[in-house]
């Protein structure tokens, strides 16, 4: 190992723009975010100054275009800064991610208008969005959620439970789908509404196994107004909305997962580096070796899966399958990765004296985010075998 420690990730950037872009990242990440990420995990501390931050530095709205006061950036130098973020601490990585799942509604399927209107803010206003599809009984599921809509001249009302929002409660703004018609997938609309609309109240967060500092609550709709114009894409085409968030979305949960993989493995090279058994470094056993090179080649494959989809997103091609595939990989990456770690540190790895622990109890909620691992096979089996058979 160099003797200054794990290096940074080389990275495959098409620009000098986006290359110091990263350095700018690193740096913010440095300074702001990973000298306080342990202790406000602990707490349960919801970091909204460091959104601000991001937000003024442009980088809650990379993707997104620049005459909406977006980054212009492709999703291939986005999804590397989404792990740079994930790598310091997941809940300010995930965040993120989730912000631009928040805001792809309106990008992709609003008017002219109402991009023009809300986007600005919405990606350099120092707002912070959240996404609302999952119910209490309609996780998976999505197509039967129970959220309705009613339509009354120019406004609607959403009465309903929306479960496990991310930033539920301390969001600005919320991309919600509503069921509008018929049951299935074709009854659905999707909706921007602001936080403070009358009638929206979110339920204390949930108590979770990890990414404390994230709150996930569920939002209850009692009557809430919501003006025509807020509508985004037309009547009933909220699942396809849906559907183009998410394989953006999962994207993101790929990139974040290689973060915090790459996080545990840089901490047990650290570790074994420095810690000695037997007169000799831990790095110098075979066993532990292997296991070292096992960590990186799997962190190596996932970061090119990922980026592989992001290419094709960029060109304009399909991209869906490989982004369940990219999302599977990847975060069962993570959770093999962290676990090893925490093997490699011995008792100290259980402890929480060093992060590895975290990362492990942070990289199994990113198996259950944005769809299941067992929901990604799905999507890549049909289109691999076509869907399934109803008989």
């Amino acid at each position: 190992m160099p003797k200054d420690g794990p290096q940074p990730v080389e990275r495959e950037l098409p620009t000098d723009e986006a290359r110091d872009l990263l350095g700018l990242v690193r740096d913010l990440v440095q300074r702001e975010i990973k000298p306080v990420a342990a202790e406000q995990e602990a707490a349960g501390v919801f970091p909204r100054e460091t959104f601000r931050l991001l937000s003024e530095a442009g980088l809650l709205g990379l993707p997104y275009p620049e005459e909406y006061g977006g980054g212009g950036q492709p999703y291939q130098v986005y999804l590397q800064v989404l792990e740079e973020l994930a790598a310091a601490r997941l809940t300010v990585g995930l965040g993120t991610s989730v912000h631009s799942l928040a805001c792809h509604g309106l990008a992709h399927f609003g008017s002219k208008e109402q991009r023009t209107e809300w986007l600005p803010d919405m990606l350099g206003g120092g707002l912070l969005g959240a996404y609302c599809l999952s119910e209490p009984s309609s996780g998976s599921d999505a197509a039967s959620m129970r959220t309705r809509a009613v339509r009354d001249g120019d406004m609607w009302t959403l009465n309903g439970t929306k479960a496990w929002t991310t930033h539920g409660g301390v969001a600005d703004f919320y991309t919600v789908l509503a069921r509008t018609g018929e049951e299935g997938p074709c009854g659905i609309t999707a909706f921007l509404v602001p936080a403070d609309t009358e009638g929206l109240s979110a339920a204390p967060p949930e108590h979770k196994m990890g990414l404390n500092g994230s709150p996930t609550a569920q939002l209850h709709f009692d009557g809430v107004g919501v003006p025509d114009s807020r509508r985004l894409g037309d009547e009933g085409q909220g699942f396809t909305v849906a559907l183009s968030s998410l394989d953006s979305g999962r994207l993101g949960i790929a990139a974040c997962a290689i973060g915090v993989a790459q996080a545990a493995l840089d901490e047990a090279l650290a570790y074994t580096a420095e810690r000695e058994q037997f007169g000799r470094p831990l790095a110098d056993f075979q066993g532990l070796r292997f296991m070292l090179a096992d960590m990186a080649t799997q962190i190596e494959a996932g970061r090119a899966l990922y980026l592989a989809a992001a290419r094709r997103r960029d060109a304009g091609q399909p991209f869906a399958q490989q982004a369940a595939m990219a999302k599977l990989f990847c975060t069962d990456t993570a959770m093999r990765v962290t676990t090893d770690a925490v093997q490699l540190l011995g008792g100290y790895g259980y402890t929480t004296d060093f992060p590895v622990e975290r990362y492990m109890r942070e990289a199994k909620v990113l198996q259950i985010v944005e769809g299941t691992n067992q929901i990604q096979r799905m999507v890549v089996a049909r289109h691999l075998a076509g869907p399934e058979s109803k008989g």
